[in-house]
This record gives C-alpha cells, structure tokens and sequence, in this order.
C-alpha cells in the first residue's frame, strides 16, 4: 500500500457527498471513482468533486483494479450486497453504520471479509473521534471509577412522510437501525455486550420503529438508558456516570469536539479536540484509521473492531424482537 491510498465511493447521497469532502483535504487520499446504480448520478457526482471515473454499477466500481478501498454510503438495506460485491472482488471496505440490517447479514460479511483476507470496517466515526478516544482512555484509567450508568439519545424533529426512507420497511426503516445505533454503539464501547435488554416503542403505521427507549443491563450492576425518535429533536447528548465521577457531552454527542469531566471536589475539566478542523464534517478521523489500517496490512481496526460491531447489530437485533419490527431480510 503506498502512501497515497486510492478511494472508490459507492452510492451519491448526502453522507457519501460529506465524506468526499472530507477526504479531498486529505493529503494521502484520493478518490479515483464513484459508482451508483444510476449512470447519470454518478456522472453528476464526478463531476461534483472532480472524480476522474464514474461507474454505472456497483459491480464496475467493485471491479476497478485502480481502486484500494471502497466506502458504501448506501442505505443499510443494501450494505450486505453492496460490501459483499466489494470485498469479493478484493476491495478493502468501509462500510456505512448501521452495520447491516441485521447480525446475521453481518456474520456474513464478516465472515467473507476474514476468509478473503481483505479489510473490513464499519464507519462508526464515533468511534475514531479524538475526544471520544479521549474519553475512553480516562474511563479506562479509573477516572470516574467503575462505570454505573450511561444516558444517550439521538432523535430528530421530523416529521417525515410516509414515502421517506426512514419509514420504509423495505430501506431498513425506523429510528433504531438510523438513530439508535449511536447511543447502543456507545453504550457498547463502554462497557460492551450488555447482559439484559429491555425496549418499548411506537411504532408507524408502516410498522417501523417512530420513537424507541431502551434499557440495557450488565451483570456488573451497570444499566445504559438509551432513546431515539423520528418526532422529537431530542438534547443529542450522552453521559457516563461511574463511582467517582461522570462525563457529560453536549449536543452531537456521537461527533463531540469537547467533553466536561465532573469529580468530587474538583473544577471541572473540560476536554477539547485538538488540530484544525474547519470545513471538516468530522469524517476524517474514520477515514484516517482505515488508511492506517491498510498501509500497517491490518485487515480489521482495532478501534472499530468487527467483533464490536457484530455485537452491536445482535444487540439491534433484540431490540427490534422486543419491539415488534421485523424486516423482509429477516425471514433470509
């Protein structure tokens, strides 16, 4: 792997357009190729960002032997296709959260990833945030003692209409699987696959999931009260309390540039993202790890580690059972 790594951006949406930008400011990245099942938005997309090839198909984009790694910023319904045609055409890929639609179709890719040898990721770019690793490290160290309960939301004002994305079944539809990832994911990241699972939600007419709380329990005695809405622009924060302390993020909790840490008897300690960042989306930093990744030959990031992610979809997976939202995937 050379210095320069070669991207290929599968898929024209609004997240694929961020991530672009963010790695056209990168140095030592790339973007040599889109690829949509549309001929003309991926035309409109090279063209957009200057992107010397456009492919017709996400199999011609898989195809491209110029190509080093592919992001899939399709809808969750399509990542096991998609990453799969990727990663058996010998890309390296990182691939849109949720991971998949559910942790059966994750076992799949994982499992095809690790068989060919070829790097896999989820882009959860919470996880490669500099103030979340920050954090991590000092709940690791014993900052705020063992960790007793974690609070996060994600929801947005909505509404949105019954023909959107977020209410189709057949796209992966539902508050959970677009929202709820972030405040499961970092509830996970700290104290990984929990011991209990309860949830409750309202539910659309088409059957998704509108408004979802959930309460996870580990056998530590550690419990994680976790929200996400299509209908209420909830605060978007997250907090970790332990047995000396507790870390408040405000909102945007999931692509934080600060964090306040609270002890006994202390001031507050407020934690701030280093470096410039200015006209960044906060994509970089995932993008960063992948490419570390593939010059160091890893085939798995050990900040976004694949078994963590696995976790996280069969925990996604008992929410939407106890919630009563199946997808047409899950009868695969």
């Amino acid at each position: 792997m050379g210095e320069t790594v070669r991207w290929g951006i599968l898929a024209t949406g609004g997240i694929a357009a961020s991530f672009t930008a963010d790695l056209l400011e990168m140095a030592d990245a790339r973007v040599v190729a889109v690829g949509s099942r549309s001929p003309e938005s991926a035309k409109r997309f090279a063209e957009r960002f200057g992107i010397p090839r456009a492919h017709g198909s996400w199999a011609e984009l898989a195809a491209d032997e110029e190509v080093d790694v592919v992001y899939v910023a399709t809808p969750h319904s399509s990542h096991r296709e998609a990453a799969g045609l990727c990663l058996e055409a010998g890309r390296a890929v990182l691939c849109e959260k949720a991971f998949t639609l559910n942790a059966r179709e994750a076992v799949e890719l994982v499992g095809l990833a690790r068989a060919r040898g070829r790097f896999l990721m989820e882009a959860m770019w919470t996880y490669c945030n500099p103030v979340v690793r920050r954090m991590v490290e000092l709940v690791r160290d014993g900052a705020i003692g063992g960790v007793r309960v974690v609070h996060a939301d994600f929801g947005l004002a909505g509404p949105f209409d019954a023909g959107h994305r977020l209410r189709d079944p057949a796209q992966g539809g539902g508050a959970l699987l677009d929202l709820g990832v972030y405040p499961v994911s970092f509830a996970q990241l700290l104290l990984g696959e929990p011991d209990d699972i309860q949830a409750t939600a309202r539910l659309t007419p088409e059957g998704v999931d509108e408004t979802t709380g959930v309460l996870l329990g580990w056998d530590s005695g550690a419990v994680a009260l976790l929200s996400c809405s299509l209908n209420a622009d909830t605060p978007q924060t997250a907090s970790v309390t332990g047995s000396a302390g507790r870390i408040e993020f405000p909102r945007g909790f999931f692509h934080p540039e600060q964090f306040v840490l609270h002890r006994p008897g202390r001031d507050p300690e407020v934690f701030t993202a280093e470096g410039p960042a200015a006209g960044l989306h906060g994509l970089q930093h995932e993008a960063a790890e992948v490419m570390r990744c593939l010059r160091a030959g890893e085939t798995e990031s050990p900040l976004v580690p694949l078994d963590g992610s696995l976790a996280v979809m069969r925990t996604l997976d008992a929410v939407r059972e106890r919630i009563g939202v199946r997808y047409a995937a899950d009868e695969g």
